[in-house]
């Protein structure tokens, strides 16, 4: 009988041809969820406000003034976190870690050095990790839906500013948890530049053609500079008051 040669017999979890197996998908997903949740543990983080926005606004480009105020709403709402009276660093801006607005924001909690956080995705190049964010709480996803469950697990709210497809994506599915009622707590969001967003989408000829109720514009609210989204935000979040780590969207009782 051949002996087996251990050195070419890796255990499974140090066999990389596996775990790179279709046939070990399940593992994968299961370490994007899992990674960053020891890591929030360790680092003490409890919540977050997630900025949205396009990465192809540049801090020189045309549109630089929303970069502008996305860095500044970031670092006010830093400094104010910073302030509150807690064990776990609360409120920490979380962006989807590429440049453009989400550069801004993570930019603007470093200037008011605070940790910040990026999930980033990889490719396209735009979407790469931006410098400003705190290097242990920068992560990056090969699964779309694995970041997209990171954005809504530790989020008190969600800041939106102009942007393309991923973040029209990230806006209609937190507004549609919400609908659904699949979250556990509410998730304020704040359309930020109502100027782009009353002309990109027509809300009232969403409720005119009753696609969705009136009472549904009440899930978002409009703002146009740092200081009124920092009162929206701090009034907001106060209300829900929760404590530890939130749940997210969940599966509802299965009508009968």
């Amino acid at each position: 009988m051949t002996a087996i040669d251990p050195a070419r017999s890796p255990l499974a979890y140090n066999d990389e041809d596996f775990l790179t197996s279709d046939d070990a998908r399940p593992l994968r997903i299961l370490a994007e969820y899992l990674q960053p949740m020891q890591t929030f543990h360790r680092e003490h983080i409890s919540d977050t406000v997630v900025f949205f926005g396009s990465a192809r606004i540049a801090p020189d480009g045309p549109m630089r003034l929303f970069y502008e105020e996305a860095r500044e709403l970031a670092r006010l709402l830093t400094t104010w976190s910073k302030g509150l009276p807690s064990r776990s660093i609360r409120y920490i801006v979380c962006t989807g870690g590429g440049r453009g607005i989400m550069e801004a924001a993570n930019r603007g909690a470093s200037d008011a050095s605070g940790k910040t956080i990026g999930l980033s995705i990889g490719q396209p190049p735009e979407l790469r990790s931006n410098p400003y964010i705190t290097r242990e709480l920068s992560f990056e996803f090969h699964y779309f839906f694995m970041r997209k469950l990171w954005f809504a697990h530790l989020a008190r709210a969600m800041v939106v500013f102009p942007g393309g497809f991923g973040t029209l994506d990230e806006l209609f599915e937190i507004l549609t948890l919400a609908q659904t009622e699949k979250l556990n707590r509410s998730i304020p969001v704040i359309l930020y530049g109502s100027a782009y967003w009353n002309e990109i989408i027509n809300f009232d000829a969403l409720v005119q053609y009753g696609m969705i109720d009136r009472e549904d514009l009440a899930r978002f609210e409009f703002a146009d500079d740092p200081k009124t989204a920092l009162r929206i935000l701090q009034k907001r979040v106060g209300e829900i008051q929760e404590k530890g780590t939130p749940d997210f969207a969940h599966s509802g009782k299965p009508a009968r």
